[in-house]
């Protein structure tokens, strides 16, 4: 039986579109954009046309590529009386997260240019062919599971906030669609039609979803105008490339920070004997080499330099940094949002790993188009500074970090993570347990993980436990999660071994689904 390759996601839905492109005689990065198309519909409150993401792609000669089509703040700023910016709550149970709403939230969309670039470049099939699952979908209807469900509910704030979005999501009695309910995007069938027919420029050229974009937000209170649309471009990027043990690492670089900060992550770790430690005096390691790149991220000021590429990666990889870094690992106490991820291999050893975000979304449904714009001003990990804390025109910097990692085997990897500011020490941790506990790819995604961010130690239920005075002040509060949960993130990874095997795993704490065929 030939082999045609392995994909790794958010959603079974999402997974069936790329499964049928690769038995059609797809490559891997046809087949993920049709994953991208299909998780606008299957996972719309991380994925919308209107948001923005990364591709790390791999060929397979080996040459290794970040396509950028993240968003853009506006060029011009809105006086503050007249932008719609407001706050939100979104309930986890354990833990709550402020989001910031309203199109005054919105930057400059890139996902559909993203669409159109990677296709040119990379492809070999129609784009007709790769959008045609999508479509399909959308009209047929996608059965929510209990983990969609769950996070309606989580985000139904955003849902409920105008009525073009309440009326995709809720029934017709008024409440909020639940598990096992259909959810039909009729209109975002539409959308995708149209861009079949007249391609990016239905947003970025005057067509009709840029002209709905700029009158919502000139009548409602956002930032975006003509200006921005049209000057919008997709930027290829040189991966970061780090050496951790026996394995070649490419991830995402600047103005990113989420791989930058990773491959710091990892200088520390190499520092570690693995091989010696229990589970507990392996997490306690672990949650201060996470303390100390938080540390090291402030005192270089790393996010000041994000936009200055060479520069970020000289100050944190400077070698006297990390030298002295190492030595506070090694002398430490011994202790004995919104965002999808789909990563695809294909038989020829071709890599596609892509992470999408429109944040939660700003609560608006361009109407007559399902599409709902994103919200990445009004993410505080991204944006800190706010409503007006913004600068005009740059880039955005995000976690989000798809990795395509390459063992001295030659085997290769694929992951990346949905999680907000979890994104990258979910990722960490499953390389770790990959690359040092020699776990196969569904226990590294399924093992428990931790997560140390403004004086809390985070953990999961069935981790062990780290000792907290160990990893220091940055861990002053213990959280004890009772199960797994996607606040951890939802790292979806394959892999293609030396050998041709294929292997697939997708997060259960985001319903990740995995197939190999």
């Amino acid at each position: 039986m030939k082999n045609h390759g392995a994909v790794a996601c958010g959603h079974p839905a999402t997974a069936a579109a790329v499964e049928e492109i690769l038995r059609d005689g797809g490559n891997a990065f046809d087949a993920v954009l049709a994953g991208l198309c299909a998780s606008c519909v299957a996972e719309p409150i991380l994925s919308s046309l209107g948001g923005g993401g990364f591709l790390l792609a791999r060929d397979a000669d080996g040459d290794a590529t970040v396509y950028d089509f993240f968003v853009d703040t506006p060029k011009r700023r809105r006086p503050v009386d007249e932008t719609s910016f407001y706050p939100i709550h979104a309930d986890f149970g354990t833990a709550t997260q402020e989001f910031h709403i309203g199109l005054g939230a919105s930057a400059v969309p890139g996902q559909i240019k993203g669409l159109f670039r990677i296709h040119k470049d990379l492809c070999s099939l129609p784009l007709e062919r790769i959008m045609a699952p999508a479509i399909r979908l959308a009209r047929d209807g996608v059965v929510l599971r209990p983990v969609d469900a769950y996070l309606i509910e989580v985000v139904s704030p955003i849902l409920t906030a105008g009525p073009e979005a309440k009326a995709v999501y809720s029934r017709s009695d008024g409440t909020l669609l639940g598990a096992g309910d259909r959810l039909h995007q009729p209109h975002l069938a539409n959308s995708f039609e149209a861009l079949q027919r007249e391609g990016e420029r239905l947003l970025y050229g005057g067509g009709a979803l840029g002209e709905l974009l700029l009158s919502a937000c000139r009548d409602r209170g956002g930032h975006l105008t003509r200006e921005d649309l049209q000057s919008y471009e997709v930027r290829k990027r040189k991966p970061i490339l780090r050496r951790y043990r026996d394995t070649e690492i490419f991830t995402n670089p600047p103005p990113s920070a989420g791989g930058i900060l990773i491959g710091f992550a990892l200088e520390l770790m190499a520092s570690i004997d693995a091989d010696n430690r229990d589970d507990s005096s392996r997490l306690t390691a672990l949650g201060r080499v996470m303390a100390l790149t938080n540390r090291a991220r402030v005192e270089v000021a790393l996010d000041q330099s994000l936009d200055k590429d060479d520069e970020a990666a000289a100050r944190l990889y400077a070698p006297e940094l990390l030298a002295r870094y190492r030595d506070e690992v090694a002398h430490a106490p011994r202790a004995d949002r919104g965002t999808t991820h789909i990563s695809v291999v294909d038989a020829q050893g071709n890599v596609a790993a892509m992470s999408l975000s429109n944040g939660e979304g700003c609560g608006h449904v361009l109407p007559g188009t399902g599409v709902m714009p994103n919200n990445m001003l009004g993410e505080e990990d991204l944006n800190p500074g706010g409503m007006t804390g913004w600068r005009e025109g740059v880039r955005m910097s995000s976690m989000m970090a798809p990795t395509v990692a390459c063992r001295i085997d030659g085997s290769l990897i694929g992951l990346g993570s949905g999680g907000s500011n979890r994104i990258r020490t979910a990722i960490l941790q499953v390389l770790l347990n990959l690359i040092d506990r020699s776990l196969d790819l569904r226990e590294a995604v399924e093992a428990a993980r931790i997560h140390v961010e403004g004086g809390v130690l985070n953990i999961e239920g069935g981790s062990a436990v780290p000792d907290a005075s160990a990893i220091g002040e940055a861990a002053g509060e213990m959280l004890n999660w009772p199960a797994h949960n996607l606040f951890f993130g939802g790292v979806h990874s394959v892999s293609l071994a030396a050998n041709g095997v294929l292997s697939a795993a997708g997060d259960p704490r985001r319903g990740g689904a995995a197939v190999v065929l």
